[in-house]
């Protein structure tokens, strides 16, 4: 599995997993905790979730498939911006850190900007840091101008990660998110990454040229695409085995420059600063 540096050093593998619309039905928890238990079997270790998921259902979710595994697991979440004051921060790490079962999170996130300065937040998730509650944070849905008012705040340079949305179809932060996170070595996590309408995508027949030629199906080459500059966190969601396969299977794949050419063909890159794509 190939990684992913974090500011500090540490390496992630650069295919994870998600969890968004997990935990929305207890009837399919064991199914989802096993997908997520198989994932971390086969190398993708880090697994993204949120309090916002099934309101902290699929925390719950993760707890159960980490049970035993703990060490072994790289586990992402998320505060909601409601709660990202001095004093909310801290609390909602505490209801995130019960429904995992667990005594830290390996990397906190903002999940999107509210009414709550960054400066406010960031003071927030470094007591959280030195108190051994988490041992990163990092922010979520973030441009570049909000990028750039982070790190110029108290502690702000503490982050490590951007999680967006990017895929094949969602690539507007090429034009300047993903180069100013390169230069300032703060790897981007790709969320969503088959996209929305997942259908419209994979019918890509540029993706589906692509993976005859690999041997391969249209959402691992969309996985592989993604991950393909050595800068971007993949974490695709799947809720049974058979999907779980198929994304650790885009782990292996090396797409060669005509592969590359042909997708941008179909899926033009930007050529003007566009505002930031929102799931």
């Amino acid at each position: 599995m190939r990684t992913v540096a974090l500011p500090g050093g540490e390496t992630v593998p650069a295919l994870g997993q998600g969890t968004w619309y997990m935990g929305e039905r207890r009837a399919d928890a064991a199914r989802e905790a096993d997908a997520l238990r198989l994932g971390v079997d086969l190398g993708m270790t880090l697994i993204d979730t949120a309090e916002m998921y099934a309101d902290g259902g699929a925390e719950q979710v993760v707890a159960q498939a980490v049970s035993g595994i703990r060490d072994r697991v790289f586990i992402v979440s998320k505060v909601l911006p409601q709660n990202a004051s001095r004093t909310g921060v801290p609390a909602a790490c505490e209801r995130s850190l019960k429904r995992l079962r667990t005594d830290r999170i390996d990397l906190y996130l903002l999940h999107w900007r509210g009414g709550h300065p960054l400066a406010e937040t960031v003071a927030a998730f470094e007591a959280l840091k030195a108190a051994g509650k988490i041992r990163y944070w990092g922010v979520s849905n973030l441009d570049t101008d909000d990028m750039n008012e982070l790190l110029g705040v108290a502690g702000g340079t503490g982050c490590a990660t951007d999680q967006v949305l990017y895929h094949p179809d969602s690539r507007g932060i090429e034009f300047d998110l993903l180069p100013w996170c390169v230069e300032h070595k703060i790897p981007v996590m790709a969320y969503s990454p088959l996209g929305h309408d997942v259908r419209r995508l994979l019918g890509s027949s540029a993706l589906q040229a692509v993976a005859r030629r690999h041997g391969a199906t249209p959402a691992q080459v969309a996985i592989a695409w993604g991950l393909r500059g050595g800068n971007v966190i993949s974490i695709p969601k799947a809720a049974d085995v058979a999907h779980v396969r198929e994304n650790a299977g885009a782990g292996g794949i090396t797409l060669t420059a005509e592969d590359l050419a042909a997708i941008d063909a179909a899926h033009r890159p930007p050529k003007r600063k566009v505002a930031l794509d929102l799931l």
